[in-house]
């Protein structure tokens, strides 16, 4: 049968046909915002490569994400920028840094309205930007992967002491996931959630984020650890040993230039929940456009979260996660 039997353009008809048979949700619960805590901060610090994102003061962090959580989305990802830095990261396991401060201030201000999930890395700390230990021989650096280790644990376990909720190694440590899970263990959080930075790409479309958290490398480059853009079956390698060593929460980073990606993990690992994270390059390129009049951003930014979401990711970490919150609501399924 065909036409005109088969008119599909009947289903497109009006507004609530088309709400009707939409494939595909998305609302504040499927969004994750991203926050940065700056601890020598004293003002909100305007990121200029991420118009609308601000570092934020520790002690005014809570009052940002009360304004967040009353557009309806309870889940924060905190990502800390130090005031001191050395070669083994120590402020990022410091029971008193700036991760740690911010968690204790968010969850008594919060108490159980939100979820707080923490950033596990090192490249913020270190005064040589990368995400690990590194080590020289006969001239020649490299991340030392299993020095490494020990010290992502004890990131995780201070997070979760201050309140933390999920910890999220972000170093594409090979056996970070198990580190932080028997670490976690060891010290009695069975509980906490560990969200894998499964399928990390060394990506092009970080480079506003390494303005934002002040964690560009100041030689070389990630190539060694995170993965080749041009490879998608790796990723499934990477989400299986996630899977194995204990992760509750797989991901993929970025989003949109890797939806093949996100689709093929969702069907390898369909019974785990995955996460996209729709990282600064994203965000920015399509601020850049909305402010020239280019595009519709409004449009543009919920296309690109439902496209996500149709790909295969039960929800998207996203700098816009409060402005399309407040579109959905605004717009209530008129947009499309």
């Amino acid at each position: 049968m065909g036409f005109p039997t088969v008119r599909p353009r009947r289903i497109r008809s009006s507004q609530r046909i088309r709400n009707l048979v939409a494939e595909t949700d998305l609302g504040p619960e499927r969004l994750i915002a991203p926050l940065f805590v700056q601890e020598d901060a004293r003002e909100p610090v305007q990121i200029e490569a991420m118009p609308g994102v601000y570092r934020w003061p520790v002690d005014a962090v809570a009052d940002e994400a009360k304004r967040i959580l009353d557009e309806g989305i309870d889940k924060f990802l905190i990502f800390g920028i130090p005031a001191r830095k050395d070669e083994e990261a120590s402020e990022a396991y410091n029971p008193h840094g700036v991760v740690q401060t911010a968690v204790r201030k968010l969850r008594k201000e919060l108490g159980d309205r939100a979820t707080i999930m923490t950033d596990v890395c090192m490249c913020q700390y270190t005064t040589h930007g990368h995400c690990g230990i590194v080590t020289q021989s006969g001239g020649a650096w490299r991340v030392d992967n299993d020095r490494t280790l020990p010290y992502m644990g004890k990131i995780a376990v201070s997070h979760v002491e201050a309140g933390a909720d999920v910890v999220a190694p972000s170093s594409m440590m090979d056996g970070v996931v198990g580190q932080l899970r028997r670490s976690l263990d060891e010290a009695g959080f069975t509980d906490a959630l560990i969200m894998g930075y499964s399928v990390k790409y060394a990506s092009s479309f970080y480079g506003p984020f390494r303005e934002a958290a002040e964690s560009a490398p100041a030689f070389g480059d990630r190539r060694t650890y995170q993965m080749d853009p041009r490879n998608a079956m790796e990723a499934l390698k990477e989400a299986e040993l996630d899977v194995e060593e204990g992760a509750d929460i797989l991901m993929v980073k970025p989003a949109l230039p890797y939806l093949d990606v996100i689709r093929l993990v969702k069907e390898a690992f369909p019974q785990y929940p995955l996460i996209a994270y729709s990282v600064s390059g994203e965000y920015s390129m399509m601020r850049a456009a909305g402010e020239r009049g280019w595009l519709d951003e409004d449009r543009a930014l919920l296309e690109a979260m439902y496209s996500i979401r149709r790909a295969g990711a039960d929800a998207v970490i996203t700098y816009y996660a409060s402005r399309a919150a407040k579109l959905l609501r605004e717009f209530d399924g008129r947009v499309f």
